[in-house]
């Protein structure tokens, strides 16, 4: 089997991607071994600029309308709006169905083939694939997409992993978290390694912000996602259980009180993941696998829709080397943002004075969080 693009990893970023093929004139075909619909941990926000891609896409999910990112503190808060219209929050599983239909109806073909090895020449990429652990076919694109996920198995594999060798091709998948964490031999600070931790509870949303729930050792996001759901995902550089991690917040421990648990808890991390570079020949990275900072902006689903235009963009174009630059023109904002948030937010000092902070500079916050919140074009 050959096409023009061969997308490995059919969530929400890769499906995506495959659409943006289809609009592009390409043929895509999308790997994806998960049968059904595909949960994992997510803060569910999406913000503005996320919401307005997926609608051009044709894409509308049912949600919760957000209009903007509340910090929480001992006592205080902070808060901006969205100035250019509404977020929403979304169930992950509701966004992949929402994106799965889309790539039914567009006539995309989803092989539930899992990537095993990937190697090229300079007019092909070849794809070996495993179906159920045994041998499947031998795939042939032009492109392949690399949207695998955070850990992401083909990023490794191409030695694209910075400070870590690739993986030797034996068809086996990275499937531990603390295994699929690159090392840090050698630099000079080893990057704080973060978890998160997800759960809904059955209660009416009090309010049509995000919250974010400041402490000493994490913070917590509390997401509306339905009438009658909210979202919690307490991020953290401590592995504990959720309840310990909610713990640390008595003022939404008191709010969750008594609310139903409807799903499992899920989880994801380390969040950190550095790349040396997201091209390699013919095969390119979007997404998660093209690196991650943190999650504590929550703008992880808009900026893989804006990885997922921009390499569709370059591989129509022929010029894959392109990606490399609007790659890093639309995670510039996020990485700045974000590699400032983290390393104020290191010591504990800079914990307790961030939202006291935000409070007591509001154009400042609104600022930040609209630079987030518009389209990474």
């Amino acid at each position: 089997m050959s096409a023009d693009v061969l997308v490995i990893g059919g969530g929400p970023v890769g499906l995506a991607a495959a659409l943006y093929a289809v609009r592009s004139g390409l043929e895509p075909v999308v790997l994806e071994p998960r049968a059904g619909t595909i949960d994992k941990a997510c803060g569910e926000g999406l913000m503005p600029g996320g919401l307005q891609s997926l609608l051009e896409l044709g894409v509308d999910p049912q949600g919760y309308e957000l209009h903007g990112i509340r910090y929480l503190a001992r006592g205080r808060f902070a808060e901006a709006d969205f100035t250019a219209g509404p977020g929403r929050g979304v169930r992950r599983t509701t966004l992949h169905e929402a994106l799965s239909r889309a790539v039914a109806e567009a006539g995309i073909e989803v092989l539930p083939l899992e990537a095993a090895e990937v190697t090229q020449d300079d007019a092909v990429v070849q794809v070996r694939t495993l179906d159920s652990a045994r041998p499947g076919p031998t795939l042939t694109a032009s492109w392949v997409v690399a949207a695998d996920g955070l850990h992401s198995p083909t990023r490794r594999s191409l030695g694209l992993d910075r400070d870590r060798p690739p993986r030797p091709p034996n068809g086996s998948r990275a499937r531990s978290a603390d295994a699929a964490e690159q090392g840090t031999a050698g630099t000079a600070e080893a990057p704080e390694r973060r978890y998160g931790l997800r759960q809904h509870y059955g209660i009416r949303p009090w309010g049509h912000h995000v919250e974010v729930h400041w402490g000493v050792h994490g913070e917590a996001y509390v997401t509306p996602v339905a009438d009658d759901l909210v979202g919690v995902a307490v991020l953290s550089k401590q592995r504990r259980s959720l309840d310990d991690g909610l713990a640390e917040f008595p003022q939404l421990r008191e709010r969750l009180d008594g609310a139903p648990v409807v799903t499992s808890v899920r989880g994801a991390g380390p969040l950190r993941q550095r790349t040396t570079r997201r091209v390699a020949g013919r095969v390119l990275l979007a997404g998660d696998a093209s690196g991650y900072v943190d999650a504590l902006t929550g703008e992880g689903i808009s900026l893989g829709l804006a990885h997922a235009r921009a390499v569709v963009t370059a591989i129509a174009a022929g010029d894959p080397e392109s990606y490399e630059r609007s790659w890093r023109v639309a995670t510039r904002r996020y990485s700045l943002l974000t590699h400032a948030l983290v390393q104020v937010t290191r010591p504990a000092w800079g914990r307790r004075l961030l939202v006291p902070a935000a409070a007591s500079l509001p154009p400042i916050f609104r600022g930040a969080v609209n630079e987030l919140a518009r389209p990474g074009r």
